[in-house]
Formats: C-alpha cells, sequence, structure tokens
C-alpha cells in the first residue's frame, strides 16, 4: 500500500517538474534581448532618479511588447551591440546595415532616413567633398557615415568615444569638424550647455536608413512576419511619431 502510494507521489513530482521545465522554457522563448546604440537621442543611459530611454529604446520596447515578448533592453556601443548580433547574444536592435553584418541578420523594417552631416564651429560652411580634404574629423568609433569620407586619405578621422567627446574636440580646436546624424550631435551640444549657434551650416553627406534587426541564431523565436505587421500598426498609429518628438521637440 505504501509503495503505491509512493509512487503516486513521485508520479505527481515528475509531472509537477516537467509542467515547470516547460514554463521555463516557454517564458524563456518569448524574452528577447534588445540592445540599443549609446547615441542620444536615441539611447539614453540611466542617470540620476531617471531609467534608461530614447527614441530606439522605447521604440524596442514598444515593438517586442506589443508582439507578445518580454525585453531585456540594455544600451550598449555600436561595436559590441554588431559583435552581439553575430554571436546571437542579442536578438534585436536598431542599426543602420552594415556589410559586416549583412550575413548575420534579418532586416525586419525600416524607420526614417537619417542625413549624415558634417558641421564646424560658427562660420565654418563646407560646401563640398573638396572642402573637406585637408580636415580631421571627429568620428564616432565603431559607426559608418561615409564610404566617400572613409575611402579618401586625405580626409582624417579621429575616433571619439561619442558625440559629446566630439564636440569638446571641436571646442578647443582639436578637430576642424563633427560627422554623423544632426540629432544626436545637437542633443550632445544642449547638454554641454551649448546650443545651435554653437555650429555653422551643417554639410549633408548622405543620408542612411536605421533598421529594426534581427540576429539569424534567434530566427527559431522571433517571428519576423509577426514583428514587421506590429511594426506597421505601430507607425501607422503615429506612434514613433510621437516618441521622436518627446526626444527631439527641444531641438
Amino acid at each position: 500500500m505504501n509503495q503505491k502510494i509512493d509512487i503516486r507521489i513521485l508520479t505527481v513530482v515528475i509531472i509537477a517538474m516537467l509542467s515547470m521545465a516547460v514554463s521555463v522554457h516557454s517564458e524563456d522563448s518569448k524574452r528577447i534581448e534588445i540592445r540599443t546604440i549609446d547615441i542620444r537621442p536615441y539611447g539614453i543611459k540611466t542617470e540620476p532618479e531617471s531609467k534608461p530611454s530614447g527614441i530606439y529604446y522605447d521604440f524596442a520596447n514598444l515593438l517586442a511588447s506589443e508582439a507578445g515578448y518580454q525585453v531585456n533592453n540594455y544600451i550598449a556601443p555600436y561595436a559590441r551591440i554588431i559583435l552581439e548580433l553575430q554571436s546571437g547574444q542579442t536578438d534585436l536592435s536598431i542599426l543602420f546595415k552594415y556589410k559586416k553584418l549583412e550575413d548575420h541578420v534579418i532586416y525586419v523594417a525600416p524607420l526614417p532616413s537619417l542625413k549624415t552631416v558634417v558641421i564646424g564651429l560658427k562660420d565654418t560652411h563646407f560646401k563640398s567633398m573638396e572642402d573637406l580634404k585637408g580636415r580631421s574629423l571627429a568620428y564616432l568609433r565603431g559607426a559608418k557615415f561615409s564610404d566617400a569620407i572613409d575611402n579618401d586619405p586625405a580626409i582624417t578621422s579621429i575616433e571619439t568615444v561619442d558625440f559629446n567627446q566630439g564636440i569638446k574636440l571641436l571646442a578647443v580646436g582639436r578637430v576642424d569638424a563633427i560627422i554623423g546624424p544632426i540629432e544626436p550631435i545637437l542633443n550632445a551640444a544642449v547638454k554641454l550647455g551649448k546650443d545651435r549657434n554653437f555650429f555653422g551650416k551643417p554639410f549633408v553627406v548622405s543620408e542612411r536608413t536605421p533598421w529594426v534587426q534581427i540576429s539569424k541564431k534567434s530566427a527559431e523565436r522571433i517571428n519576423v512576419e509577426e514583428l514587421r505587421t506590429h511594426f506597421q500598426t505601430i507607425k501607422m498609429r503615429g506612434d514613433l511619431n510621437k516618441i521622436r518628438q518627446k526626444y527631439t521637440k527641444n531641438q
């Protein structure tokens, strides 16, 4: 009799353990690791009494949540995100298209294109690529903004950890200009107590499109078509524009 009871108890315990294992596996399969670029206003790191935020940070969270996924979103440098997408450690990010990633990611949907500019101090105006020859540019480490500039040996690129550093180098004359999308450059300037009048006229050197992209190693767990459907729904609701305006209204 006792043996039968023990067998029943053991059976119940095994069933319970199997159910817990299935539940844990199900939760893990619905969890997305997101990495957002560490560039204001796209990704803004935690500050005292504030949480991580930013245009891409908020939008990626909204997209993943509406698609039914649990979210772990961390703000990280370009170079680290690229490596983690290649390895599958990161499932999803919002970046430009990079040649070194094209064999490792699936492109889900494009966000509005961004103009890349070269911009110097007030009263400085670059009108052509020829004007940049012999000049030095503050260039964000790990980023790729312009093939023409990258491949021109007459233009010197000085790597920076962020746009704040680039603006500081520009202010003391260590570089002639900064290259990058205008939004994060202006955002960094505001952070340093400088306004639009600190800069000269921007020279547009390229236009690039950021994409929601997932690691190919995550494709079995993440339904790409569902993400695309939710992306279009969010975009049509105007939520992407609302998020962008939230972070750029004072520029």
